[in-house]
């Protein structure tokens, strides 16, 4: 039997950046595969890969339309993971509303569409209960590009910052700031075929006062994290609502409400890094995963 070939896909801007590729190419070799890692924009025959693996196209973004079309393509030359459904649902935060109708406990999130008064829905964001700072953020976004964090006394900066999205006819969305993030951090559950592999912490990010960063991502502090029974119930409810078959890999990303619960933030099912190094065996366990993906595909 051929060995299976597998492409980690990468974005150029990214490939030094990534620390999960190393260890994954690794673990993929060492479980019998051919690896290569190519960057989503250059064109190749993708036909020649068993699989593409989404690993750190982080610009795409950026380049919505262009990735949208590339995944496409793709998709019709070999097995896309995670596949073109998956990322289309979850490259927009408007999933964050079908987490709610399936009772998925979620971070309050208001929505600001082009042509909507920005000042309005946030002004309606700040009528609700115990909400003090919020945040601006892009409905499709990543790496915490364009998201900021203001206080009530900024309500015209905010209305301006979301304008600035608006008029690119970008969606906006609105959440709360919940403090405990500052003692808590965020807790990240890293899923693969949805069993729980393990967690992190990331610590707080956003500051008041500091403009969105021009980088591909803003600089996290990361540490392992051993979940809470509670955080991982509400990871398998997140899990379990998501409209397709189990991806391959998932991250939920959480964070403690007002009470202490945990809430989820946001999924991350498209190039999320997983954490590797802060999980022994995980890319092991990973690379096993992909190995019984290609006896599917």
């Amino acid at each position: 039997m051929s060995k299976p070939t597998i492409a980690l896909v990468t974005a150029e801007a990214a490939r030094d950046l990534d620390e999960d590729l190393p260890p994954l190419e690794s673990a993929l070799r060492n479980a019998g595969a051919d690896v290569a890692i190519a960057e989503w924009d250059r064109p190749q025959d993708w036909s020649r890969f068993d699989i593409a693996l989404l690993r750190s196209t982080w610009d795409y973004p950026q380049r919505l339309a262009e990735f949208f079309d590339w995944v496409g393509q793709v998709s019709t030359q070999t097995k896309l993971l995670n596949p073109l459904s998956v990322v289309k649902w979850s490259s927009d935060k408007h999933y964050l509303r079908d987490l709610v109708r399936a009772n998925v406990p979620t971070v309050l999130t208001k929505f600001i569409e082009p042509g909507e008064s920005g000042p309005w829905r946030i002004a309606e964001l700040l009528g609700e209960p115990n909400v003090d700072e919020f945040v601006v953020k892009p409905a499709i976004g990543a790496g915490s590009r364009d998201a900021q964090r203001f206080g009530p006394e900024e309500k015209d900066a905010a209305a301006e910052h979301a304008q600035m999205m608006l008029n690119e006819k970008r969606s906006v969305l609105l959440q709360p700031y919940l403090s405990r993030v500052d003692e808590y951090g965020e807790t990240a559950l890293i899923y693969f075929e949805g069993q729980f592999s393990h967690a992190i912490r990331k610590g707080p990010l956003l500051k008041r006062k500091e403009g969105p960063t021009q980088n591909l991502f803003a600089k996290e502090t990361i540490t392992a994290r051993v979940p809470d029974a509670a955080e991982l119930r509400v990871g398998a409810r997140a899990m379990q609502a998501m409209p397709f078959e189990t991806p391959l890999y998932a991250r939920v990303d959480l964070i403690r409400d007002e009470k202490g619960q945990p809430v989820v933030l946001e999924l991350e099912l498209i190039e999320p890094s997983l954490f590797f190094p802060f999980a022994g065996g995980s890319a092991d366990r990973f690379a096993s995963s992909v190995i019984r993906r290609v006896g599917r595909a």
